[in-house]
């Protein structure tokens, strides 16, 4: 819920914004939000003065930044559903596209070794030589500008590079911590209840970015290199 919403301030469709940042982490971090304490009055209080759920380092840095713009306890400054789903379309697009391009190129590598591995009569090789080439030249135009896509797209680095830590941390856990359950505390309710509470304080950010940003068990991974990556702001 909102830090505002908490405050018993008017319900906004920023508001909304903010529970999409939090839905949002959850299923990108792959845990819980505040799961291990009470859901209490001295939550409440944290949650405005900027306490937020912890993101974890196989989140990248664009999605982590996007989901810290969401939960900013400023509501002016939340992005706007729009610009959300211009901005997630677009990331979607650049990673469709480039790995369309991938499956192209090795697509087009298998077609290769198999026209080397035919033996065809020397008529028929010259009369195919013309439209070899130029079907070359087309391929290799495509795999260039693939590849160009791909060194340009941060969102395509990041997302690659954070699976690989993923798969890695994955495998690294033994089969007994994969099977252990998430262990939540007996007052961390997150079924629909009244929240009466009095005398909140101001809804503010923490000045502190690393008591939220980034979960303890390593250092984030991914550093984006984009000066404003929300550009449809």
């Amino acid at each position: 819920m909102a830090p505002e919403v908490l405050c018993r301030h008017q319900y906004t469709k920023a508001a909304d914004i903010y529970s999409f940042g939090i839905i949002m982490n959850e299923l990108l971090s792959e845990e819980i939000p505040f799961n291990d304490i009470p859901h209490d009055k001295f939550l409440a209080i944290q949650i405005c003065k900027g306490y937020r759920p912890s993101i974890s380092k196989i989140v990248p840095k664009l999605l982590a930044d996007l989901i810290i713009k969401c939960w900013d306890a400023e509501i002016d400054n939340r992005s706007a559903a729009k610009v959300l789903y211009q901005l997630l379309t677009k990331w979607n697009d650049e990673i469709k596209n480039i790995k369309g391009s991938d499956d192209d190129s090795d697509d087009s590598d298998n077609n290769e070794d198999n026209e080397n591995s035919d033996d065809n009569d020397d008529s028929e090789n010259s009369k195919d030589n013309g439209k070899n080439e130029d079907s070359e030249d087309s391929e290799d135009n495509e795999d260039s500008e693939g590849v160009k896509i791909s060194q340009n797209s941060e969102i395509y680095f990041q997302v690659k590079e954070c699976d690989k830590i993923r798969r890695k941390k994955f495998k690294s856990k033994s089969n007994k911590d994969k099977s252990i359950n998430i262990q939540t505390h007996p007052q961390a309710i997150y079924t629909s209840r009244l929240l009466n509470f009095k005398n909140l304080p101001k809804p503010v950010n923490s000045s502190d970015l690393s008591s939220f940003q980034f979960n303890s068990d390593a250092d984030h991974a991914i550093q984006s290199t984009l000066v404003n990556p929300f550009q449809f702001n």
